[in-house]
């Protein structure tokens, strides 16, 4: 397969006589409460779908989390209503939040009520509900459950309780603890550390072997990493009470680059015999294990391995009745294995090989191997990312992906045969992608662009279109209602011969007579993408509405380039990407209808981060800078994270100091805003506080926001409200 180039594919800034319709047509002016309160773009989806066994038929969650449906592919016509909770009152169950078959599909393991812990964890209530029967039952009444997961037989549910595994036999009724040394900032049993959730991207930390007598599952010792302190204050609590005098501390653990993280090892529980025994995972302590997962094999648990640095993988075929492994395949970069690759390692059904995508040929593509680590085959070739896996039909022997074919901008879904013979199933531009139904029959594609918002479609795998299931037909008819700005695409060449992608929203009526003032708004992250041909509506069009050019460019460092694009910025975190959107600004300056001196940047995370870089390096070319819960130096940031890219800071000080906003505090040039909420568990509020000191002691004027308890996303009642207001009327002000 051949990537067309980029150049292309892609729209340059348009003239106003080329404008889009959307931008002749009369424009209806929406508010700030029209965007995030009354949510007039929001759209719908199809939630909850669950391919049935006979690969035939499907599952859906009501959008409102009442009722559990059956469709059919084929016809696509509702077959049954399998649950509905207005039916079941006296259960006490007011909402569906998420759910699972048991492997007869007789029982339905139900999420209740909801948590939340970090980002992915969460505690819930579970229950039970027999679809013969017609009841319910609690999965246990000893408090709330987390991570609930049916055995392959369905005669058992595994679950995590105060850092403890628990096994619930549904036969016998009863609840059996597996581990007893489970102790909150201690040990962890069955779950991720905040780290390795974060970063490594999973929350449940066990595995049923397949023929549900063995389960294995990772402890986690976290009692050597170091603790970090939040101060939580009284907040919206309607009336001061004496607990309010002195605000909490919350404590948990969270290691920063170059410190010490949990000791990790595998277990695995024999459900006959009650037995466990402890995996060999070698002697070295610092090393992750971002995944364990049973091959098509009871007997063989494979322990995925990786070393601190993160560039070498190394999978551990082990016994399952002795604990003995060995190494099986061994994966290494010179920079480092990106962790979107760990859940793309899919063991095939013949038992005998397995598929992964790997960057070895400089493009992200798909890989067969046998079980003892000898490449079969490559599937994919070419100057194209694979994006994404779906997984393999052994009766077709097709492999299904999702890959950056035709260009950065755009997703694609193809298969491809063992031989390598590829073929796209999808057709013209956007962000397309898909859910196979478990006999791979059938797909609902999702489909949107940067000027349509998604559509899911039923085809089969031939494909034959077969229904619509959302076509948002409303928000359309919203859109042509108001006609909102919309993004065009565009590319340009820096000085330093880079061509970098970018979009621009250009206000109602555009007038290339006038000169406009410009916000980019930015990400930046590595192996991040903004510039997207896919639909999105909000803050960034409704600035454009406000009479603001919209920029949005992705620098070196971004996805769907290739390795070399991507990882340039190894060990030197924020100095290509600062360039690059230095660059962005200083292209568009030079354009007629800009004007060059109120150009502006802002960014939230590692956007905010390249925004504060921008504004104390960037020597002027910024009138403005807002930077959301910025990261401001990265030894304040997590270590897997952080060490990915730049190792650690007592390998690398120059790496981080060199581009670290706090040590260039007396060259900010503009005016800058710093917003942070202070129960960020993620980049902590430490990174803004530090960067205001530096600030501060460089006389450098400047303006701060703290969001009192708000975590990294900062919402909650009027929060984003307040917040999006704020930026406004900021911009209003200074830009």
């Amino acid at each position: 397969m051949k990537r067309i180039a980029s150049a292309l594919l892609l729209l340059v800034f348009l003239l106003p006589a080329a404008l889009t319709v959307s931008s002749q047509n009369e424009f209806k002016p929406f508010s700030l409460d029209d965007l995030l309160r009354k949510r007039i773009f929001a759209q719908a989806s199809v939630y909850g779908i669950r391919s049935m066994n006979d690969g035939v038929h499907y599952t859906t969650l009501s959008d409102d989390y009442q009722k559990i449906e059956q469709y059919s592919y084929k016809t696509g016509k509702l077959v049954s209503k399998i649950l509905d909770l207005s039916e079941f009152e006296a259960s006490g169950i007011k909402m569906i939040v998420d759910y699972e078959f048991s492997a007869d599909e007789k029982k339905i393991l139900i999420q209740s009520d909801y948590e939340p812990i970090y980002r992915r964890s969460f505690r819930s209530n579970y229950f039970i509900f027999d679809t013969q029967a017609r009841s319910f039952s609690p999965l246990s009444g000893k408090g709330m459950q987390q991570l609930a997961t049916f055995s392959p037989d369905g005669s058992k549910i595994a679950f995590v309780r105060d850092n403890n595994m628990f096994v619930y036999d549904l036969l016998t009724d009863a609840e059996k603890q597996i581990t007893t040394d489970g102790k909150f900032n201690e040990i962890i049993n069955g779950a991720p550390d905040w780290v390795y959730e974060e970063e490594f991207e999973f929350n449940k930390a066990f595995e049923w072997s397949p023929d549900s007598k063995k389960l294995a599952y990772m402890k986690f010792d976290e009692r050597n990493v170091k603790m970090f302190n939040m101060t939580m204050f009284q907040g919206q609590k309607p009336a001061l009470d004496e607990n309010a005098l002195y605000p909490a501390n919350s404590q948990f653990k969270y290691p920063k680059a170059g410190e010490d993280n949990s000791v990790v090892s595998v277990h695995i529980y024999n459900i006959e015999s009650g037995n466990t025994l402890r995996v060999n995972v070698g002697p070295e302590k610092d090393q992750y294990i971002p995944r364990i997962r049973f091959t098509r094999d009871a007997g063989t648990l494979v322990v995925f391995r990786l070393n601190r640095l993160q560039n070498q993988l190394e999978l551990l075929k082990t016994n399952s009745l002795t604990g003995q492994s060995e190494v099986m395949f061994k994966e290494i970069n010179k920079y480092y294995i990106d962790e979107g690759n760990f859940d793309n390692i899919q063991f095939l059904p013949d038992g005998q090989h397995f598929v992964m995508t790997s960057e070895r040929d400089g493009w992200n593509h798909l890989y067969v191997f046998n079980m003892t680590g000898n490449l079969v085959n490559q599937l994919t070739t070419g100057d194209f990312d694979v994006t994404e896996f779906y997984g393999f039909d052994p009766d077709k022997k097709l492999f299904y992906y999702q890959a950056a074919g035709l260009s950065p901008l755009g997703r694609e879904v193809y298969s491809v045969s063992w031989d390598g013979k590829s073929k796209m199933l999808t057709e013209g531009s956007g962000t397309h992608s898909a859910d196979f139904s478990s006999s791979f029959k059938y797909y609902i594609h999702k489909w949107s662009s940067a000027a349509s918002p998604t559509v899911y479609t039923l085809f089969d795998a031939a494909g034959k279109k077969i229904r619509v299931l959302e076509d948002n037909q409303k928000l359309k008819d919203k859109l042509a209602e108001i006609n909102p700005p919309l993004k065009e695409f565009f590319t340009f060449t820096t000085s330093e011969g880079i061509e970098l992608n970018g979009w621009v929203i250009y206000p109602p009526l555009f007038d290339k007579t006038k000169k406009y003032p410009v916000i980019m708004n930015q990400y930046s992250g590595p192996n991040s993408q903004e510039v997207l041909d896919s639909w999105s509506m909000g803050f960034d069009e409704y600035l454009a509405a406000r009479g603001y050019i919209v920029m949005s460019v992705d620098p070196r460092g971004t996805g769907a380039r290739g390795e070399a694009f991507r990882k340039v910025t190894y060990l030197q975190l924020g100095k290509y990407e600062t360039i690059d959107q230095i660059e962005a600004a200083r292209y568009a300056a030079g354009l007629p209808w800009v004007d060059a001196s109120r150009i502006g940047i802002w960014g939230w995370s590692y956007g905010g981060f390249i925004s504060s870089s921008c504004m104390v390096k960037g020597d002027g070319a910024f009138k403005v800078g807002i930077a959301v819960a910025p990261v401001t130096n990265w030894r304040y940031y997590d270590n897997i994270y952080t060490e990915r890219f730049m190792r650690k800071p007592q390998d690398n000080a120059e790496g981080y100091d060199q581009n670290s906003p706090l040590f260039f505090a007396d060259q900010l040039k503009g005016k800058l805003f710093l917003i942070h909420g202070t129960a960020d568990d993620n980049v902590h509020v430490q990174n803004t506080l530090e960067f205001s000191e530096r600030l501060v002691q460089a006389g450098k004027q400047f303006d701060q926001m703290l969001y009192t308890n708000r975590n990294h996303g900062i919402y909650g009642g009027n929060t984003r409200m307040h917040l999006f207001t704020m930026i406004e009327e900021y911009l209003s002000k200074n830009l």
